[in-house]
């Protein structure tokens, strides 16, 4: 008999059980003999089952920017969710069950976003494909190198992913036969060195098989060198951060041989890890540039916009704007699936204002917003954190201001009272924020050559029309993710929403330049062998942000002139350009963590301002909405106890 497709299955799937759950690497084949058993044989027959095959290791890609798939959006800080919702008139359309995670309800008995045994089906579908690609009669040798090193490349992700939940993770080099025997089903975790560097050698052998750009438009999405390359410069800095790189908090982690999964290191070896990313970074940068890519500046856009819109229509834009597979600008790494299961219209609708008269419309039920300390974290408009900008000393930020400046009139409703915390701020609060009398720009007819007097703003304020309507339906910090929402979304005529789908951004140009500047930081300081690129890169991204470059912001405007020259200064200033230029794109939650600030970050608590206040002396005042904790334990995902008692050889991770 044919060998049946149940025998794909390997036994690590199988210790998947024993670590994780049944494999389903057939979910994508429905090629069936007469027999009714489909076969390995027949899946790799013909290049029309066997690209099917590739589409299925593709499928095991979470869905980035979607709450029910994203382990970095509404697990963390960065967005909060209405506790205790009944949604009576959305029943079980909202789910939050990842918003636990961030409430501190996780546990090794009930694992929220345990997705161990899918990565593990997934690694093993890709070794399936390498192993029989060659077999298919009717591809070229250049294509079937190609598809390998695809699977290559996503059994690297897909380790990396439970790297980055988990820790050290059992490392599939390959896969084990049917016929295995209990013991050498029962894996042992690798340490954490050893998972990064077999991470890092697949990235390598897939490299050299994959194209420099997508070779037609239905391939915009698949793994290319520039995606290659961004991806091993992203693992590259991850292995390199405190977290993973000799961290002593975690040494006392050790298997059941004795092994230490967390190896102590000295400085030197430290050190190492982030000269390697420094050249990795700076390799693939260089290849996006081959590649003509490039930051977003609006150059596409063909309608006339004034200055203070494009510049923030330029922010929002190279994050959320459809880019093409022979230009894709900024955008190095799209993931296409965001599309699926209709998750870009669901995630916009769950956290926008409602645009419309009806507080119950089919659009912006306002489920989630943004907390206050995500808000306080962005510049000033010279570039500096309000502590340190002197135009801020002695300044009240909860000031009211009747009336905005003149100036600010494409950024705040004129004659709308607000407060001072929202005037004079960097471009990017107003692009990526929105607030009660901030202009939302969007959900009008015409874009061409707009007045600031077309351009809706919200009012959310009790009684105003984003305003608080019920106890499920309103604001719930005061301020929303404005970033995520493309300037298309609209509403019909009969109040129903219209999204506009973009794939959601893995990895963007500004990504990978603020991790080479990170990185050369680390290895060197501000002033070494790198220190132009360091600057260069850096204040690239500010520039396009619209702000002075690090120098000028720190010399000219701050109480801390030349805060810049120190590693320690320098840090700070590269981890909080991170946490605002990316915010919203599921990077806070692994880089709070990476660096080992989330302790820190958590002890800050959830405040929003009081959504039920109708004027602005009640509704400007901050309140604690939710604490948060974070111990040790909160660096990672624990192991699934099912998952240990099938297999001892595991050990569980500290704390659970």
């Amino acid at each position: 008999m044919k060998k049946a497709l149940i025998k794909i299955f390997s036994i690590v799937a199988i210790s998947s059980v024993a670590i994780g759950g049944v494999s389903s690497c057939n979910k994508f084949l429905d090629v069936v003999p007469d027999d009714g058993i489909a076969t390995i044989e027949m899946t790799f027959n013909l290049r029309s089952t066997a690209i099917r095959y590739l589409a299925t290791c593709y499928s095991y890609m979470p869905i980035d920017g979607n709450v029910i798939s994203d382990s970095g959006m509404l697990t963390g800080d960065e967005y909060w969710d209405l506790i205790g919702r009944v949604v009576s008139y959305l029943q079980n359309r909202v789910p939050n069950t990842y918003f636990n995670i961030a409430r501190g309800l996780q546990s090794a008995s009930r694992v929220y976003a345990n997705d161990w045994a899918d990565m593990y089906e997934g690694i093993r579908c890709c070794d399936i494909l390498v192993e029989n690609v060659d077999n298919v009669p009717d591809m070229s040798e250049a294509e079937k190198e190609q598809w390998k090193a695809e699977a290559t490349f996503l059994k690297a992700y897909y380790h990396f992913h439970l790297v980055r939940k988990w820790g050290p993770v059992p490392v599939i080099r390959e896969s084990l036969p049917i016929d295995s025997d209990v013991e050498t089903v029962r894996v042992y975790r690798d340490n954490i060195d050893d998972c990064f560097d077999f991470i890092i050698e697949l990235l390598d052998q897939a490299y050299e098989n994959l194209p420099l750009v997508p070779e037609s438009a239905d391939m915009y999405g698949r793994i290319t060198k520039p995606i290659c390359a961004a991806f091993k410069a992203k693992v590259a800095v991850f292995a390199a951060s405190p977290l993973f790189n000799g961290n002593e908090e975690e040494a006392s982690l050790v298997d059941n041989k004795g092994r230490q999964l967390f190896p102590v290191k000295t400085e030197e070896e430290k050190l190492e890890r982030w000269r390697f990313a420094v050249d990795a970074c700076k390799e693939a940068i260089d290849l996006c540039e081959q590649s003509n890519m490039r930051l977003y500046d609006m150059s596409n856009v063909t309608f006339v916009v004034t200055d203070s819109l494009k510049r923030t229509l330029a922010l929002r834009n190279a994050f959320n704007q459809r880019q093409t597979a022979q230009d894709p600008i900024e955008i190095v790494w799209p993931n296409t699936q965001y599309s699926s299961n209709g998750s870009i219209q669901a995630f916009q609708q769950w956290t926008m204002p409602n645009m419309t008269d009806n507080p119950h419309s089919t659009g912006g039920y306002r489920f989630i917003g943004v907390p206050l300390k995500i808000v306080d974290q962005f510049y000033t408009r010279n570039g500096l954190p309000i502590n340190n900008d002197l135009e801020w000393q002695g300044v009240n930020t909860q000031e009211i201001v009747s009336n905005p400046p003149a100036d600010h009139s494409y950024y705040l409703a004129q004659n709308y009272p607000t407060i001072r915390h929202n005037i004079n701020r960097e471009p990017r609060y107003y692009s990526y924020l929105g607030f009660d009398g901030g202009i939302w720009y969007g959900e009008i007819a015409n874009f061409n050559n707009v007045h600031e007097d077309d351009l809706p703003h919200l009012e959310c304020r009790n009684g105003g029309a984003q305003g608080k309507a019920g106890s499920e339906v309103g604001p719930v910090t005061g301020y929303f993710a404005k970033k995520l929402y493309p300037y298309q979304c609209n509403f019909t005529a009969q109040n129903t929403f219209v999204t506009y789908w973009f794939p959601w951004p893995i990895i963007r140009l500004t990504d990978l330049y603020l991790l080479y500047a990170e990185a050369i930081n680390e290895a060197e300081g501000p002033y070494g062998a790198h220190s132009t690129d360091l600057f260069k890169y850096l204040d690239a991204v500010r520039d396009r942000a619209g702000i002075p470059d690090v120098k000028t912001s720190w010399d000219s405007y701050s109480n801390n002139p030349g805060y810049y020259n120190t590693q320690y200064g320098m840090r700070n200033i590269i981890h909080r350009e991170r946490l605002i230029e990316l915010s919203f794109e599921s990077q806070r939650f692994w880089d709070i963590r990476r660096w080992k600030e989330a302790p820190a970050e958590y002890q800050k608590g959830i405040y929003g301002y009081t959504v039920a206040g109708s004027s602005p002396e009640d509704y400007y005042v901050r309140k604690l909405i939710s604490g948060q904790t974070f111990g040790l334990k909160d660096y990672f995902w624990p192991i699934y106890n099912y998952y240990l008692e099938r297999n001892p050889n595991l050990v569980q991770n500290l704390g659970w």
